[in-house]
């Protein structure tokens, strides 16, 4: 029968170094979520007064991950990030018990942010000269309009050109 997941004691010293009591060696925040998302226990404890600090420092992880995002899905590769996010997050939420509340917020908010970067990118685009998406709706709209208009004044025309035409009489 193979060991399950070790569990690992991380004592946060004042210097903010960061000691694996299982491995006897210093560890990053980085080392801390590669444990993490190997399926590892981690308890982080303060060396001095031994509180535990696991979700400070969890939570310090998944802002590091969140920063260097763009970046690292350049570098690795989307599918295998999202993976380890999704998984690093869902043991945050687990382990945080992060109520509904603060989800719907958080995804609010970013909802807000991902409003704020279009309208950037669109005053930028503007201020370049350059067509928005706003601008190319409005054009096909009209394209639309004016094709609607156009193929009814074929019609009638064509209408026309088909009726019988009646003389007027010589006067």
């Amino acid at each position: 029968m193979s060991p399950g997941p070790e569990r690992h004691l991380i004592k946060k010293y004042a210097n903010r170094k960061l000691y694996d009591t299982r491995t006897s060696k210093y560890v990053t925040l980085e080392n801390l979520a590669d444990l993490v998302r190997a399926g590892h226990d981690i308890r982080v404890v303060d060396r001095d007064s031994g509180g535990d600090i696991t979700q400070v420092v969890l939570s310090q992880i998944v802002l590091t991950e969140e920063k260097r995002g763009p970046q690292r899905l350049v570098d690795a590769g989307a599918d295998a990030i999202h993976e380890r996010g999704s998984a690093l997050l869902d043991y945050v939420r687990k382990t945080l018990n992060v109520p509904g509340d603060l989800v719907s917020e958080v995804e609010k908010r970013r909802s807000n942010l991902e409003g704020m970067v279009d309208e950037a990118i669109e005053r930028t685009l503007q201020r370049l000269k350059l067509p928005t998406r706003r601008d190319l709706d409005r054009i096909d709209e009209r394209i639309n309009k004016l094709s609607a208009e156009l193929k009814r004044s074929n019609g009638r025309a064509s209408k026309a050109a088909t009726a019988p035409r009646r003389r007027r009489a010589a006067r």
